[in-house]
């Protein structure tokens, strides 16, 4: 029996790093089913035992406690959720304000799928080579809001270079998960940090200004300078898994900060009297599009309003 880490998954085959060597993996149907509600029971960054049966191919015995997980509800409605990666240091969200367009309610459903497994975030704000200087006070007011926060935000240009060592430094010696829409450049990114990778990358659409999925599979990548960055394909909706909507608002530090002041201990912010965190949106204290992508949540009991699959 081997043990190593799953530096990649493509559904039903997973490659397992051990001692630097790379098997090909497989697993036995009593481990797919046994009690996993996941497209994927065994992801990325999972640490497992397996027996090499022979030179092709190996099969995975048991999958290690995880630390931690990115999860998001899955697209196959047969399904609960599906598993970004495990066992991570950190999670770095790359924003667009255009080409292609994030909103900040898709970035705040992954911050609470992060915070809920208590994974540090970052926001890297990309393209800054293409906003002009209308477009320069709302990308600074983005950054402002969810630095105050306390989130740590970094703007860059990956394809000017602007910045990209102070992003090298993020990822160092760190497991990183990189996410975000298609097209928004992480694909560009992992390739500035070490160009052999030779990730391939795709132009964004003209007609639906957003971008193709040059990754379709979850990797681990070794970086040369030490740590490794998860890439994984584009998301284009993120539904929130096994959170109550009573305890959504944990996982909104700035919402969390206020509501100890609301008048009943069982407020969820929405219709209750003498609430806190509504007095604190109409005083600017909160912004109103991180209360506005709460709501989004809350309310949205059957993801009818979730961000859809294009």
């Amino acid at each position: 029996m081997k043990t190593g880490i799953v530096i990649q998954s493509t559904g039903s085959n997973y490659l397992v790093k051990s001692n630097d060597k790379v098997f090909n993996c497989v697993i036995r149907g009593k481990l797919r089913l046994k009690g996993y509600k996941s497209t994927n029971p065994v992801a990325v960054g999972d640490v497992v035992d397996f027996d090499v049966l022979d030179s092709e191919i190996s099969v995975i015995k048991k999958i290690h406690q995880r630390k931690n997980c990115v999860i998001r509800k899955s697209t196959n409605l047969s399904k609960v959720s599906h598993i970004l990666a495990a066992n991570l240091d950190q999670a770095i969200f790359i924003f667009t304000l255009r080409k292609p367009e994030t909103t900040t309610v898709f970035l705040d459903r992954f911050l609470v799928a992060a915070e809920a497994y208590n994974i540090p975030s970052i926001i890297i704000f990309n393209k800054s080579d293409i906003y002009s200087k209308e477009e320069y006070p709302e990308i600074a007011e983005i950054m402002a809001t969810y630095s105050d926060i306390g989130y740590q935000v970094e703007l860059c240009s990956v394809k000017t270079g602007f910045n990209l060592e102070q992003i090298k430094d993020l990822f160092t010696n760190k497991i990183s998960v990189l996410a975000g829409h298609s097209g928004v450049g992480k694909s560009s990114l992992i390739n500035a940090l070490n160009p052999e990778f030779n990730l391939k990358i795709s132009e964004i659409s003209n007609a639906h200004q957003s971008g193709k999925h040059t990754t379709t599979f979850a990797r681990m990548l070794e970086l040369p300078f030490g740590g490794f960055v998860v890439d994984t394909p584009g998301i284009r909706g993120f539904g929130i898994v096994d959170l109550k909507k009573e305890e959504i608002y944990h996982y909104y530090p700035e919402i969390f900060k206020f509501s100890h002041n609301c008048k009943y201990q069982n407020c969820i912010h929405i219709n209750e009297p003498e609430c806190a965190v509504k007095n604190a949106v109409e005083k600017g204290e909160i912004a109103w599009y991180r209360y506005k992508s709460y709501l989004n949540i809350v309310l949205d009991e059957n993801e009818k309003h979730r961000i859809k699959e294009i």
